[in-house]
Order: C-alpha cells, then structure tokens, then sequence
C-alpha cells in the first residue's frame, strides 16, 4: 500500500482534571494520549478503509485468549490514520514505549529483545525492545513448566506472537510524569509480520473486555472500578484523555452493552434530518456473524450494506442544492463552497439505540475532510459500506464525546463535550454503589491476589504511588 508523510508538530494535550480519587489508592491519575492522525487533516479515504479492514480481521474473530487517566495525544511522524497512543515506560529500570490505545483488544503486549521480523527504527528513530532480563521487577509467566505463550492474528499475513510476562508499567501522567506503576501481566512480543511492522505504534495496550486486559486485571482486585471513559478531541492538536473511572457529565445517557466479545450495543434505528430511514432494525442485531461495535481503533464507520444505501441515499436527499456530490471508487464525495457551514449544507443525524437514547451526530462527525482546492473543499461521507455482517462506529463518530465503558453495570454511555475543558472522574466500587467523590491526601498501599487469567492462574503485584491532582 502506498505510503506518504505527514510532517507536522507534535503537541501533547494537557487537560485539567478536578474532584478525583483513586479509592482505596490515592487520588486518580492523569495520563496524555495522543492522536497518530489530526482530526482536521485531508485524508486518504482508502487508506483508513485498508487500515480498518485489516483490524476488523481480528476484532470480529477475536483469536485472544481507583480511577486511572491516562492521556492521548497524535505522532504525525508518519501517514496515519485515527490511531491513539499513549506512553508507558515498562520494567525496572524503565523502558520508554508508544503504545496503541485499543478497545478491540484484551492482550496488551511489547516487543521483545529477542523479536523477529520487528523493525529495528521507526521514523528514523529507535525502536525500544523490551528485556525482562535487565529488569529487576520481571517475571516470566509459566503454564505447566512451559511459557505461556499468544498468538494473535490481525489479517493473513498480519500476526504477532509472543509470551507473557510480569512486570511494572509505568504510565506517563499529565499532572506528573511516570508517578504511578503497576505490575501487571502482559505479553513480551518474539514476532511480527505484516502491515504492524511499518505502524508508528510499537505494542499495545489493550482494552477490551475480555480477563486479560489492564482494565480487567486492574479491577479484579478492586485496585481500579471495572468502568474507563475516554474524550477525544476534535481540534487540530488531537488527543483526548483516557481516565479509568467514570467521566461524569450530567447529560449522560447510556445503552445496555450486548453480552459479546466485543464492546457491542443495540443500535434500533438511524434518522437524518428527523426522519427515520427505512431499515429494518434486525440487521443490527448482535449474533455469531453480526452486531453493531463501538471501536476506538476504527479510524471511520461502517453500516452494513442495506442501511448504507439508504443512509447516503438520505444525505443526498437533504443536502443542499448548492452542494456539488457525486460517487465515485465506492465512496460518496460532495464539494461545498467555503463560503458554506456545513450544518447549513447537512442535515443533523440521529443514531437510537435501546434504552430510548440517541447519539445525535452533526456533519462534521459522518464526514471527512479530504482536500481543498481554491475556495472548495471536498468531503466524503465516514460512514463506509461494511465488508460483512458488523456495524462499527469508529474514531470519527466518537470524537468530542465522553465515552464511558461501563463493565460493571454492563452499559455504555456517552455525552456531548469539548475535550479540551476540565472533566470529572467519579470512581465507584462495586455494582450497586453510587457515584463516590471525595478529595485525599494521597495514600501508599500494595497487595497480592490470585487472579484468575488466561490458562492458570498468575500473580498481580498493584502499587499506588500518591499524587496530587490539579
């Protein structure tokens, strides 16, 4: 796939988080993510549909088997696509890591020293190789006197595979760097292959829903609430925050979340400009082959075919008649006159979901901005026809909303806000308790628990450094 480089600065997005507390651990910690594609950028359509299809590979077979805030911020060092990343430093002493923040996955995992098939540069830079040996705090996991070992398939030839391994992480904090680590368990990559080894992101942090991700590990011990939230930013810097807790926001609405592998929802219909589409709502449905996912990782969106038709088909309808549109290499692309907005060109949508909650979309966030041209820019819908069965609302959608995964409660919710002005973590225990806030002194604990992960059953060792929040 042709390949071209987007040279820009790189700005990491400070957001002040107030009125947090980590529980039994210390007050919440703030960690920046980073975009690895500006919001506000033209963009190469069919190159976030080869990235998307490649993922969708992997998210749909699923081969795997206190409140935190982490941030998120974009590298531009390289063409990207809607990625996010944030910075770990793992192992003592540390290792510095990019690694992709990623709901569709539940293994996070790191390169190996010993890795095959891994670049040895990125961006003219350095790869960081992880090397349990040279770190104090490391320990190799064991199945039955073997090492526990992944395999993880992202398409054909897109693999990696490794083994697990124990070790702290440290997270890179936007109120004060590297303050907080965690031994967790996670995998030690020996092998790559395919489209991962020439992506800016070197590892993943994973969190899906599954027993193995940090969110799942975290909460099992009652160290973190089973709920993470995340708001990104729309503007040119990108970026976001990741909290581990819940994001409070009094417009909040939330959907129940489908019993799946995945985080899927129970999409029952979509309206443009108020008006319902003609689409038969079982289409949506959540079985073996089918489903509609909310997915950070997914650079746009996909409808499946029936009510792709009929969603551009509405748009065109009611779009304005000095809006140029036309539909060329399976994509719909309108021209609109910079003298034009876009809420006046396009309608409002309304995605409805069970529980009598909708998302309500503007133009900006079902459309991409592919170029300009003399006073002309050129957009294409966001919404793409999907391959197969899932519908998938991707990084585009979810933009300049909080998103709150809520794993106890089984729901997810979401709220209009701009991601770039102050927000408020809530961290709750426990499915039945209420909404917990309270300022504290930072405080020190550690403990052991037997959890019970992948194959056998593997030690986590917690550690809550205090820390003041802004």
């Amino acid at each position: 796939m042709a390949s071209s480089l987007f040279l820009v600065s790189i700005t990491l997005v400070v957001l002040t988080i107030s009125d947090v507390d980590l529980g039994r651990c210390g007050p919440t910690v703030v960690l920046p993510l980073r975009q690895a594609f500006p919001a506000m950028y033209p963009v190469h359509l069919n190159k976030l549909q080869a990235w998307d299809r490649v993922r969708h590979t992997r998210v749909f077979k699923h081969n795997v088997g206190g409140g935190v805030n982490i941030s998120v911020v974009y590298d531009d060092l390289f063409e990207h696509i809607g990625l996010y990343v944030t910075k770990v430093m793992v192992g003592s002493p540390p290792r510095e890591f990019q690694l992709l923040f990623d709901t569709g996955s539940d293994v996070t995992w790191v390169p190996c020293i010993s890795c095959s098939g891994c670049p040895r540069t990125t961006g003219g830079s350095p790869v960081s190789f992880y090397d349990h040996g040279s770190s104090s705090t490391a320990k190799v996991i064991s199945c039955k006197h073997q090492l526990c070992t992944y395999n993880i398939t992202y398409a054909d030839q897109d693999k990696v595979f490794g083994y697990y391994v124990s070790d702290q992480i440290h997270f890179d904090m936007i109120t004060r760097q590297f303050a907080s680590s965690e031994s967790v368990i996670f995998g030690c990559t020996t092998y790559e292959s395919g489209m991962i080894t020439w992506s800016p992101y070197k590892g993943v942090v994973g969190f899906g829903p599954g027993d193995a991700s940090i969110i799942s590990q975290l909460s099992s011990r009652g160290l973190t609430p089973k709920v993470f939230s995340h708001c990104l930013r729309r503007d040119d810097n990108g970026g976001g925050v990741l909290a581990l807790g819940e994001i409070i926001d009094p417009r909040m609405v939330y959907t129940p979340l489908v019993p799946a592998m995945n985080y899927n929802v129970d999409l029952q219909s979509i309206a443009a400009n108020g008006k319902l589409l003609s689409i038969d709502p079982a289409i949506f449905s959540t079985s073996h082959d089918r489903g509609t996912l909310i997915d950070s990782g997914t650079t746009v969106a996909y409808l499946v075919e029936e009510a792709y038709y009929a969603f551009v088909s509405a748009i065109n309808f009611t779009v304005s008649k000095s809006v140029n549109h036309s539909f060329r290499a399976g994509n719909q692309y309108y021209a609109v006159s910079s003298s034009t907005s876009l809420a006046e060109a396009f309608p409002p949508v309304s995605l409805n979901f069970a529980g009598g909650v909708s998302m309500m979309l503007k133009p900006e966030e079902y459309l991409l901005n592919i170029s300009y041209y003399k006073g002309v820019t050129t957009w294409a819908i966001a919404f793409n026809k999907a391959d197969g069965g899932y519908t998938v609302f991707g990084d585009v959608v979810l933009k300049n909303k909080i998103i709150v995964y809520d794993l106890a409660r089984r729901r997810l919710g979401w709220a209009n806000h701009d991601c770039s002005l102050p927000l408020n973590v809530s961290v709750t225990f426990g499915k039945d308790e209420g909404p917990k806030r309270r300022h504290q002194n930072g405080s020190s604990s550690s403990s052991d628990v037997h959890v019970k992960l992948l194959i056998g059953i593997f030690f986590i060792h917690f550690k809550c450094w205090s820390q003041s929040v802004m």
